[in-house]
């Protein structure tokens, strides 16, 4: 990289500037493209406390801090500009249960430069930047906080050749399954560790990739806190599915995410948005978005990264289970929300961003739970234009996790659970079934969007224990 370049995003002259330079001939030694290199420098110049452990830039950073140097004001390509559109975009709604804080966000979204079309599902309610359940199609950039800080949190199902009357006949059984193969919360992590050659991949694609490699790796085959599960259930299958006949089938179901390393990268390109775009109003902020001809490229690459480690660690929970039930999977599904895709609607290209939406292209298979004591639906998506080919990704809060809390007691959520036979093993209030939305009503709202092909029943369900912070 040229000295001019470096002058010009804000190193002085000096024994620093050499430190740059010298980073990043090795940065593009080891593979890194130059613009992959620019965007690490600046990153750098305005936060280095986060690269000072990293094996190339480490030294660069620990000498900025040393010297306390402020980074110039760097330029920004909307730094002239009126962040709002001069039309608002209309965005369809299905449903009616939506707080109008969500609706604000929704239309804030709408109101931005690069955005083209806009959707917002039944489940819906209040999130950081975009609503959780809202849809967002932009132009050539992407909104880490609009994709969210649990990237590609998904759903899988696997489905046995079982009778689901073995989960009440021998309930401990199933109970000692999920209990010893699966981890939850926060700190979960797996000792020893799990493989998926997902951890065979490059993760230095990012800085922030390659600093979560080795967290990434003690919590694979984890699950999270906050809504996140592992449920044995029953499957009552409608119609033929991928070969597997109607029936009454046991299976198990998961929901969870990229863990803390998913976190990490949304929060960190976050920032890194928001710094580019300083000048956006305070309700806006968290709509920062990034070009993907620049330095969204890296986003994007890493944001792709989290979306197979997610899924990983799925396929580890579900393999563990598998060999415990001792049975061959008849079937299994899965999809993901918290995403963006690069997708062609009205004939362009655009990033569709589905935060806590489900893709529902035309006979694309997907799960939409409901809560830990109403059922999930197994569904083919209708391919519906005006939604951007999306659904809900579950029922949807009504309650807040604090209002959750001050309400709700133990003995009144056992006592429901009972009466529905489902089993919990663990949990915490702020989860307790009436703080969602009423699943089938959420599916009535969506019948345009998708077909219902079977319903799922939990029966016994763990989740991470009371107290945990929520990640979803």
């Amino acid at each position: 990289m040229k000295a001019r370049e470096l002058l010009k995003i804000g190193y002085p002259q000096g024994p620093i500037l050499g430190m740059a330079r010298a980073a990043a001939g090795v940065a593009r030694v080891s593979g890194k493209t130059a613009r992959q290199v620019r965007s690490i420098l600046e990153q750098l110049l305005r936060e280095p406390a986060h690269f000072s452990e990293d094996p190339i830039f480490g030294a660069l950073a620990a000498e900025l801090l040393a010297q306390g140097i402020q980074p110039k004001t760097l330029p920004t390509l909307f730094s002239t500009m009126d962040y709002r559109r001069a039309e608002e975009l209309t965005y369809q709604v299905w449903g009616q249960d939506i707080d109008a804080d969500a609706h604000q966000q929704m239309r804030n979204a709408c109101r931005l430069p690069i955005s083209v079309a806009g959707a917002l599902m039944p489940d819906a309610h209040v999130g950081y930047g975009l609503p959780i359940g809202g849809v967002l199609a932009t132009e050539n950039a992407v909104i880490p906080y609009a994709v969210g800080v649990d990237i590609a949190c998904r759903m899988m199902m696997t489905v046995f050749n079982l009778p689901p009357d073995q989960l009440a006949e021998d309930s401990s059984r199933f109970a000692g399954i999920l209990e010893e193969n699966t981890r939850f919360g926060v700190g979960a992590e797996w000792r020893p560790r799990r493989y998926h050659p997902v951890m065979d991949e490059d993760w230095r694609i990012s800085s922030t990739t390659a600093h979560v490699k080795d967290l990434a790796h003690r919590q694979l085959g984890t699950s999270g806190s906050g809504n996140h599960f592992v449920e044995f259930g029953e499957l009552l299958l409608k119609e033929s599915v991928r070969g597997v006949e109607p029936g009454r089938y046991l299976a198990v179901l998961s929901h969870s995410g990229s863990r803390g390393p998913g976190n990490k990268v949304a929060t960190q390109f976050s920032k890194w948005a928001m710094s580019k775009h300083h000048r956006m109003p305070k309700e806006l902020r968290h709509l920062a978005w990034l070009d993907l001809s620049g330095d969204g490229a890296e986003y994007w690459a890493a944001m792709e990264l989290m979306g197979r480690y997610a899924s990983a660690n799925h396929h580890i929970i579900h393999r563990q289970i598998v060999a415990a039930v001792g049975e061959s999977p008849l079937l299994q599904i899965e999809n993901h929300h918290n995403f963006a895709w690069r997708e062609i609607h009205d004939g362009r290209e655009v990033i569709v961003h589905r935060k806590g939406a489900t893709p529902a292209g035309r006979r694309m298979l997907g799960i939409i739970p409901g809560s830990m004591a109403s059922p999930a639906y197994l569904v083919e998506g209708l391919g519906d234009a005006s939604s951007l080919s999306s659904a809900s990704h579950g029922a949807g809060r009504r309650m807040s996790r604090s209002a959750a809390f001050k309400q709700n007691t133990w003995p009144e959520v056992k006592k429901y659970l009972a009466d529905r036979g489902v089993m919990l093993l663990s949990a915490g209030l702020d989860e307790a079934p009436w703080v969602y939305k009423d699943i089938d009503e959420v599916m009535a709202a969506q019948q345009d969007l998708v077909r219902p092909l079977a319903r799922f029943m939990p029966r016994i369900v763990k989740m991470s224990p009371a107290g945990e912070r929520p990640e979803d």
